[in-house]
């Protein structure tokens, strides 16, 4: 019997999925991705692996990146993620270090690792997945999906779901498509859609025991509720998406005054200066501790759970927030919705200066009476 005979129903965040193809439930599933390694760029994805995870309750997902800069400190967070098996990353550039052959001997030693039986390739654009996958395919046998993007793009896959504007233009979304959108073209090869999922993150075992490390150092830190700041914004050419300090030393103010908030500082090595150049010009009415260069990925997601709520500009620590089903609010300088995220828990704010303070403040006022769902089991 077909697998998809044998469903008798489709979990949420599926419709109509078609598995018609694959006469047993796929035991191995191997994720392909070729992108920036930003925390959000990859965190974003896991939206589409809760939707496969819904739909294939019992398989194991792991994922391939192919990155321009391996070792991104992205990697410690999607490593340990709870929704992957397995998380192996690769260089995508083939012009040196080996080349072609070098890639292949990777994705060799990545299908023998996992022995994948359903292969699908998230990117819409360019060769090199696209050959990737079909090899691997032919060398395990299993079966492929992928994006009809240009017309002979099919044929590198058993199963292609049409091009980004196709999938846009039927499901009604604007173009360019929203970033967690983006992987459900591929996902819609299999008749599996997003219907709102978002993404999500859970604390580690590292993250727990940084928390308790993190009460000890708070004043009270027990009796008091945290807000979470992240200024961020310390890589080259992201000065223009950071907050303005005057909006934020108001913002903070009144929150810590109205809500008895410890205030809690985050932010990469890099960030630190950031950080004191902020606590210069403001000196918050409650207690404040600072993070910047302190925390590793997984300690960072700890700090920022405990969070009642998390101020960010547009960086890696926000969608880390919306993932961890914290209140968040989000400032940005100038507007940008594909890196939107629509929930309850989340609010995205266009707040260039200190005129959008009382804006900012009843948004969040609003954000602290939102009841968060907890993440899936």
């Amino acid at each position: 019997m077909d697998y998809l005979a044998a469903q008798a129903s489709h979990p949420p965040g599926t419709t109509e999925a078609n598995f018609s193809f694959l006469r047993n439930p796929p035991r191995n599933i191997l994720l392909l991705k070729g992108h920036s390694a930003g925390i959000g760029d990859l965190l974003r994805s896991s939206a589409a692996w809760r939707v496969l995870r819904n739909a294939l309750p019992h398989a194991r997902f792991h994922l391939w990146f192919l990155s321009n800069d391996p070792g991104s400190p992205s990697e410690q967070l999607i490593a340990r993620h709870h929704l992957l098996a397995s998380f192996s990353v690769a260089t995508k550039q083939t012009r040196h270090q080996g080349g072609w052959q070098r890639l292949w001997r990777e994705a060799q030693a990545v299908a023998e690792r996992t022995t994948p039986d359903l292969i699908v390739d998230f990117e819409p654009n360019g060769l090199r997945t696209s050959l990737l996958t079909w090899r691997l395919a032919r060398q395990t046998q299993a079966v492929s999906v992928g994006i009809a993007q240009v017309p002979l793009r099919r044929f590198f896959y058993r199963r292609a779901a049409p091009s980004a504007k196709s999938y846009a233009r039927r499901h009604g979304i604007p173009w360019p498509l929203e970033y967690c959108e983006r992987d459900f073209v591929a996902l819609a090869g299999l008749g599996l859609e997003r219907n709102g999922t978002p993404i999500e993150l859970s604390v580690t075992q590292e993250g727990r025991e940084f928390q308790t490390r993190l009460v000890n150092q708070l004043p009270h830190g027990n009796n008091r509720p945290w807000l979470g700041l992240n200024i961020g914004c310390g890589t080259t050419g992201a000065g223009p998406k950071r907050p303005d300090f005057d909006l934020l030393t108001g913002l903070v103010e009144a929150l810590q005054k109205r809500h008895h908030f410890a205030l809690l500082l985050t932010g990469a090595p890099y960030e630190s200066e950031i950080n004191r150049e902020f606590l210069s010009r403001f000196k918050p009415p409650g207690p404040v501790l600072d993070l910047a260069g302190r925390t590793n990925m997984l300690e960072l997601a700890g700090a920022i759970s405990q969070c009642r709520l998390f101020l960010s500009s547009d960086s890696g620590p926000y969608h880390m927030a919306v993932a961890l089903r914290v209140r968040t609010l989000a400032l940005f300088n100038f507007p940008n919705p594909q890196h939107y995220h629509q929930h309850p828990w989340v609010e995205c704010l266009l707040a260039p200066d200190v005129r959008s303070q009382s804006a900012a403040l009843s948004v969040a006022e609003r954000l602290l009476q939102v009841n968060p769902p907890p993440l899936p089991a």
